[in-house]
């Protein structure tokens, strides 16, 4: 064997040597180095070796496939700079001809706005949560206080997996709201808590310009000792004016370009912090239950055809944490209150750039996405 792999080396080399072109150097890397060739069949025998051959016969041909493989790799790069050298004799190369542009892809605009709204609440103190895309019914609908007979567990509304269930936590859905990170980070932190949850969330629902079965969704959640609705006003005035555009020198009523814009539309900037209102609203999660408005930005609250004449804008729904929900995270409601919100991160998106059909994110279309 020790001979045989000696010749195997010889033999190798010399054809190496005589090698006139790159084919023919392919061809015998192939017939010396291949998964079939004379080499590899002795290093697969190796198993059925004595030890004390081995000890001899396993060195030797790994030397010997070493030195097979480096006679390749110094004959291939002699060959290569050879060619390089007779062309550039032979043939006209103009070092001044541009190269081919390389197209540079960029971040989705999605992504773009989370991590906006991701580093404003991370400078407000608010920590970011994930969680599963696949819930079970308990995360998602009862340890949120949304009964079995709620509408909102109906199929038309939510996907159940099939024949996929928990013996403890019922049936498998892919999650309707980022809401079941809630109960799971109260379960796994307790109190007090400042999180926001962003993430992609799934209805069962007809598509339209408004309307997808994939979007995405940020909610928040604070829980501590003598929390009020108070407190999440300012959060959100400071959240809005932050994310929208601080306070401007411009005079008013004076037109920014569209890229300049909160919106990405024609419009003054705001010169002043934006204002957020509350109305009643009812979710089962949160009582008292409420929708949250923001000042319009493009009319300074005086009525424009974006808030239909009425100064204010539609963002969230919100209200203070149901003690059900905290009982459910294992929180003591007797003592510690919170609030949480909820808005939508593909809506907000499709605000600020001016986007009239939600399919156009989630399409992968080019002609969309490089204006971003």
């Amino acid at each position: 064997m020790q001979t045989k792999l000696q010749e195997l080396e010889k033999r190798g080399l010399a054809e190496i040597d005589s090698a006139k072109d790159l084919n023919s150097l392919q061809e015998i890397e192939v017939k010396y180095l291949g998964r079939k060739s004379e080499l590899s069949e002795i290093m697969h025998g190796l198993k059925d070796l004595s030890p004390e051959e081995k000890r001899i016969i396993g060195p030797l041909s790994n030397a010997t496939k070493t030195t097979i493989t480096q006679a390749l790799s110094n004959k291939r790069s002699g060959m290569e700079a050879e060619k390089i050298r007779q062309q550039l004799s032979t043939e006209f190369f103009d070092l001044t001809y541009p190269g081919k542009p390389h197209e540079i892809g960029h971040i989705h605009p999605l992504s773009q706005v989370q991590a906006e709204v991701e580093n404003i609440f991370s400078d407000m103190g608010f920590a970011i949560m994930d969680g599963p895309e696949v819930e079970s019914e308990y995360y998602n609908f009862e340890g949120l206080n949304i009964p079995a007979d709620h509408p909102a567990r109906d199929m038309q509304d939510t996907f159940f997996l099939k024949d996929k269930s928990e013996a403890k936590h019922g049936r498998l859905v892919l999650r309707t709201h980022t809401s079941p990170v809630q109960i799971r980070t109260m379960e796994k932190y307790g109190a007090p808590l400042r999180v926001i949850m962003p993430g992609r969330v799934f209805r069962y629902e007809a598509t339209d310009a408004s309307h997808d079965t994939t979007f995405y969704q940020v909610e928040g959640l604070l829980i501590d000792k003598h929390i009020s609705l108070a407190h999440l006003k300012g959060v959100m005035e400071e959240f809005l004016t932050r994310l929208f555009g601080q306070p401007s020198a411009r005079r008013e009523g004076e037109a920014v370009r569209p890229s300049e814009g909160g919106l990405g539309l024609v419009g003054p900037k705001p010169t002043a912090n934006i204002k957020v209102r509350f109305r009643p609203g009812y979710f089962p999660f949160v009582e008292p239950g409420l929708e949250l408005d923001f000042s319009c930005l493009l009319c300074n609250e005086k009525g424009c055809s974006v808030c239909k004449r009425t100064g204010w804008l539609e963002f969230m729904g919100a209200g203070m944490v149901h003690p059900n929900v905290l009982k459910a995270g294992g929180i003591d409601p007797k003592e510690y209150q919170g609030w949480a919100f909820g808005f939508g991160l593909t809506r907000l998106v499709m605000m600020r750039y001016g986007i009239d059909d939600i399919r156009l994110l989630q399409s992968g279309d080019l002609r969309f996405l490089r204006q971003f």
